[in-house]
């Protein structure tokens, strides 16, 4: 069930995440211009629908960075994670691929390689490696810290994922707008993986040079906040 479960919610994170953005940036769709206000309200709803999909199932991590710290801190037998993190991984591919074909008229009445590739991957507004790294690090720590003070102050899970992707919005408005926020490494990962192979019209590199951002500074995050976190307690 785990892997089911982390399949489908990432699955679903990411058909819903790389769908705003595709809405956005594409030519010709009804969203077009919509800006960065709606690729984060999306962004938080997209974690909320994913998370409320496959909590009962899995526990809804959707994130390597999550599964890592929460196995760092001792929530998660070490033995699970391979089997989180290739799921996570699966489905954000997944995701991907059928947000291509959900926009498959849309790609070739986009000539801008950069737009494509912001619909798949994450990229700087200015490039700055270890301030981009430090954007990822300090953007996931407060995604899990929120987590960790959803779990200790027993929130209902009927309400945890709407409170999660309140503070996924709250990210996306008051620190994404350096890097894109990825804080989270299969989220980046998968989708690119997807702009290298799928066939898309006026594409442009997959920007791998960048990719080592958002995996490393996620997985720091991840694992400082939630360290952070149980220290206080």
């Amino acid at each position: 069930m785990n892997f089911i479960g982390e399949f489908l919610g990432t699955f679903i994170l990411i058909l819903l995440v790389n769908g705003v953005s595709a809405g956005v940036s594409l030519n010709k769709t009804k969203t077009q211009y919509t800006g960065w206000v709606m690729i984060a309200l999306g962004c938080g709803l997209a974690v909320t629908v994913a998370a409320y999909v496959s909590s009962g199932l899995s526990g809804a991590h959707l994130n390597p960075a999550v599964t890592i710290a929460r196995a760092i801190i001792g929530d998660l037998a070490w033995s699970q994670v391979p089997i989180y993190l290739v799921a996570q991984v699966c489905g954000a591919l997944l995701g991907a691929v059928a947000t291509y074909f959900h926009y498959y008229p849309h790609w070739k009445e986009t000539s801008d390689p950069s737009a494509i590739l912001g619909c798949f991957a994450t990229s700087p507004a200015i490039r700055h490696m270890w301030s981009n790294l430090f954007s990822e690090v300090i953007g996931t720590a407060v995604l899990m810290i929120s987590i960790l003070a959803v779990d200790v102050n027993k929130i209902s899970s009927n309400f945890g994922p709407l409170i999660i992707g309140v503070v996924v919005i709250s990210i996306g408005f008051s620190l994404g707008g350096t890097t894109g926020y990825a804080i989270n490494p299969a989220r980046d990962f998968g989708p690119r993986l997807a702009h290298q192979i799928l066939p898309i019209p006026n594409k442009g590199g997959s920007d791998w040079s960048y990719a080592w951002i958002p995996v490393v500074g996620p997985i720091i995050g991840g694992a400082l906040g939630a360290l952070f976190y149980q220290c206080i307690l």
